[in-house]
């Protein structure tokens, strides 16, 4: 149970206490853990939308965009800026681009990425609200740390020395293959034919992003692998906005 409570702690800002300082080993293991925080975010996400029933739609879509960001303490959002401030600034230059994603001050071009990709959030979410489908709330929270799961596995980590080194030394890689697999079979079996396709526009939204990163950086760091679990997360819900009938 260790490393969930690890990944749990990391990923959330629920009142998680651990009793020390993890092993290496243990923080390896956690990420294996990220899509199970997905599962529950999810399942609180679809238990507030049962909750908010009756409750005008564009006023229920905030509050559950205001839960998720909440969930989360903003953590993947802040990677985000980072990334959009440093994409932008560091005009093609892997060092120029690293050291302004260690800058925790955020630029215009960082707040109208934060301001677009929660307005393109609230706006699916209403009209998923408005299609009563609470359940498929659960698959964006799972996608996006399953996509941070397979970032870490098959992907580089370009920052030395920092917490995102360790995790990905001490990911259990066949552990880790499996889990991925598991969760896109649950999404699928969840979603159905209506999951097919924003998981594979997930899938190709994935391998983009992760392209870009290994061209500019060579890997990942921690931003980036935060930038991508927001830009999956907002990849789903518009592909089932746009797509669903549920």
């Amino acid at each position: 149970m260790l490393p969930f409570w690890i990944a749990l702690q990391f990923l959330s800002s629920l009142p998680v206490r651990l009793p020390g300082m993890p092993e290496p080993r243990d923080m390896g293991r956690s990420l294996l853990c990220y899509p199970l925080v997905g599962l529950l975010f999810g399942l609180l996400l679809w238990l507030a939308s049962h909750l908010l029933q009756g409750t005008p739609a564009p006023l229920q879509a905030a509050l559950l965009l205001t839960l998720w960001v909440l969930l989360s303490g903003a953590l993947h959002l802040d990677g985000l800026a980072d990334s959009a401030d440093a994409w932008l600034g560091g005009f093609g230059d892997r060092e120029r681009t690293l050291e302004i994603m260690k800058d925790p001050r955020s630029g215009p071009i960082a707040v109208v990425t934060l301001v677009l990709v929660l307005l393109l959030k609230f706006c699916a979410l209403w009209v998923l609200v408005e299609r009563g489908a609470g359940a498929l709330l659960v698959l964006a929270p799972v996608v996006g740390r399953a996509a941070m799961l397979g970032l870490f596995l098959g992907t580089p980590y370009v920052r030395k020395g920092g917490l995102g080194q360790a995790l990905a030394e001490h990911l259990p890689r066949r552990a880790a293959a499996w889990v991925l697999l598991g969760s896109l079979l649950f999404c699928l079996m969840l979603g159905g034919w209506h999951a097919i396709w924003p998981l594979a526009l997930a899938l190709g939204v994935f391998s983009w992003l992760r392209r870009l990163m290994c061209q500019r950086l060579g890997g990942t760091t921690g931003d980036t692998a935060g930038a991508v679990l927001e830009l999956l997360e907002l990849t789903v819900v518009l592909a089932l906005a746009t797509s669903s009938n549920a």
